[in-house]
């Protein structure tokens, strides 16, 4: 299966230890919605960086750029994006585009 859009977004956090607790819940409340509403998200992953306690990085693929548009319009991801704020200092959105691999 080939996927037709991703994206990774790195996220810099405001604040220590708690922020990143917090802003964690909000990622996996959110990913509950995910996995039970977006058949189309294919991946959608987050993860913490190494000796970068205020980081957290999102690994996102979708079956085309309509299942990325359709996952944006769901409403836990619209709660996610509101509150995201409150949390997050910098936000870097990096889109990919296939070219190889294993799926």
């Amino acid at each position: 299966m080939t996927a037709g859009f991703g994206l990774v977004v790195r996220f810099t956090l405001r604040g220590g230890e708690e922020v990143a607790a917090v802003f964690d819940e909000l990622a996996s409340r959110t990913l509950e919605g995910i996995r039970r509403h977006e058949p189309r998200t294919l991946v959608y992953a987050t993860h913490r960086v190494p000796d970068e306690p205020a980081v957290r990085v999102f690994y996102e693929l979708y079956a085309d750029r309509a299942a990325f548009d359709e996952h944006e319009r769901q409403p836990h991801v619209r709660h996610f994006l509101a509150e995201r704020e409150e949390y997050v200092d910098r936000v870097d959105v990096t889109f990919l585009e296939h070219l190889d691999g294993k799926a």
